[in-house]
């Protein structure tokens, strides 16, 4: 675990901050689980890969388990941004700013997991259902309106930054291969 977190939620209203508060402690303890849980098998399966270059020439068959390792390599590191926005707001009125990107973003490594990890994969959904959640909560307390355009370009991008991230990571672990 990443050490308790505590959220300080400023609001007028406090039936507001017991509504969502507890979704929003059980999620960021969720989000933290699996992050754990995505810690372990990146490091299981870099080293794995790294035998299995040391024994034989690297051959296409490697490529499969060199796959997997980007997969988790790129879901850790997109959730880690995740759990960096979900901690850098401090109001109920920031919710519904920040985290109607998140929940796609969190679906599509979910659904990326689901052969690799399923347990961890099934966990994804259920955050993004308490996410989910706890931004339609929060845009009703608050009177705010969404903008799914712009979620959406939001969530395209961070995936398309960590991706650029992980694939140069990946190509520089490993020299010898030619991904491309």
């Amino acid at each position: 675990m990443h050490g308790h977190y505590s959220f300080s939620i400023k609001s007028t209203n406090i039936l507001q901050t017991q509504t969502i508060m507890p979704r929003l402690y059980y999620s960021h303890t969720l989000l933290e689980k699996i992050i754990g849980a995505l810690e372990d098998e990146k490091s299981k399966i870099k080293k794995s890969n790294r035998l299995l270059l040391l024994e034989s020439n690297p051959e296409p068959t490697c490529s499969q388990e060199i796959d997997s390792e980007r997969t988790v390599s790129f879901s850790l590191e997109t959730l880690k941004h995740i759990q960096k926005k979900i901690h850098s707001f401090s109001r109920i009125d920031e919710i519904p700013k920040i985290f109607p990107s998140l929940v796609p973003v969190i679906r599509t490594i979910s659904a990326q997991l689901v052969d690799i990890l399923p347990g961890p994969s099934q966990q994804l959904s259920e955050l993004s259902v308490h996410l989910g959640s706890i931004v339609l909560d929060s845009a009703t307390l608050t009177k705010a309106q969404f903008d799914f355009s712009q979620s959406n370009i939001e969530s395209s991008l961070l995936l398309d930054e960590v991706k650029l991230m992980v694939d140069s990571k990946i190509s520089k672990q490993y020299p010898q291969l030619d991904f491309f």
